[in-house]
């Protein structure tokens, strides 16, 4: 990860971003993001965290001038995206969650037109175009149809049309969504170089916590359109007190579970996630080893179904539960299958 300066320009400035979709006369509006707000500094990596559905692909359209926000402001490399639009459009790179590039055309044939678009020169646009092939390991198959690309390789392309500009911010939406541990793996490695060798912010959004601890020198948590906790990974972790005890439940009665986890008395911040036929029991505790006979103790002379017990130190899954009440679930920002008790 890059060393933060806190002195360092703001590259991303949002403050109280609000966005609302009408679903029709007789249902609510529906509330895609509530008073946002977090600040960006200058080559950083910064992820957005949160499930799907929380509102991170909201923020970056708003951000890239791709949708509007209901009200709040936005401002990108130092201008403002609703009344500077253009001035933004030039500075940013942006690659959506879908593939951005032609498929009738080859690898190189997309890179060129790309810079064509932007205003290069037809010679520079080729040499751009091969260095960008070159830095991405896409040289072999720059006269390929994209359709005979890998996953990853697409991806990388899609990365480096992005860049044929050479953009101060680069917007990345979910970038390793769908690709297989090698691809994924590979595109860590992409965006770790940019943040190394380029003077360039990244914006990360993403649903997986590795990726945001592995790659974010700052993060924010987003929920239901709500910024819940902001900071660097370690930062957010340190905050925790203890360590966290995790108990496999097998067809949970969350009541009884919650009562006997309180009547210990060495257990805080207690949460029971329950859905379906399993759960789990989520706590922190100061010294968690004697602890464990205790409640695997407690649950059998109860006879509650349970299975692993296990001691973990804190992660951003714990960060998630502590600040949102409840545990983490990348593919649903609306589930809500948790009770917590203080």
């Amino acid at each position: 990860m890059t060393s933060i300066d806190s002195s360092s320009p703001a590259a991303v400035e949002v403050v109280d971003l609000t966005k609302t979709y009408s679903v029709g006369r007789k249902r609510s509006p529906v509330v895609a993001l509530d008073r946002l707000a977090f600040t960006i500094p200058e080559g950083t990596v910064y992820g957005l965290l949160g499930p799907n559905g929380a509102g991170k692909s909201t923020t970056t359209k708003i951000c890239t001038t791709l949708a509007s926000a209901t009200s709040g402001t936005a401002r990108v490399a130092g201008f403002d995206v609703r009344t500077h639009a253009d001035q933004v459009r030039r500075r940013i790179g942006y690659v959506s969650q879908g593939t951005g590039a032609d498929p009738r055309q080859t690898p190189r044939e997309n890179l060129v037109l790309s810079a064509r678009l932007r205003g290069i020169g037809r010679i520079d646009a080729g040499r751009r175009a091969d260095a960008l092939l070159a830095q991405f390991d896409l040289a072999d198959a720059a006269e390929r149809k994209i359709t005979a690309l890998s996953g990853g390789m697409r991806r990388k392309l899609d990365v480096a049309i992005a860049l044929v500009h050479s953009p101060s911010v680069l917007f990345l939406d979910e970038p390793t969504t769908g690709l297989d541990p090698e691809s994924r793996a590979q595109m860590w490695a992409e965006i770790r170089r940019l943040a190394a060798e380029r003077s360039i912010t990244v914006v990360l959004t993403t649903h997986y916590l590795d990726e945001a601890d592995e790659l974010a020198d700052r993060l924010v948590i987003v929920d239901h359109g709500r910024a819940i906790v902001e900071g660097t990974p370690d930062e957010l972790k340190s905050r925790l007190d203890g360590d966290t005890l995790t108990v496999e439940l097998v067809s949970p009665d969350v009541n009884r579970v919650r009562w006997i986890a309180e009547s210990l008395g060495a257990l805080r911040h207690i949460v029971i996630d329950a859905h379906g036929t399993s759960g789990k029991l989520i706590a922190r505790a100061d010294d968690p080893p004697p602890i464990i006979g205790q409640v695997i103790s407690a649950f059998d002379q109860a006879g509650i179904a349970f299975g692993a017990v296990s001691v973990s130190r804190p992660s951003l899954d714990d960060v998630y539960l502590h600040y949102a009440g409840r545990a983490y679930r990348a593919g649903d920002a609306a589930e809500q299958g948790a009770e917590v008790a203080a």
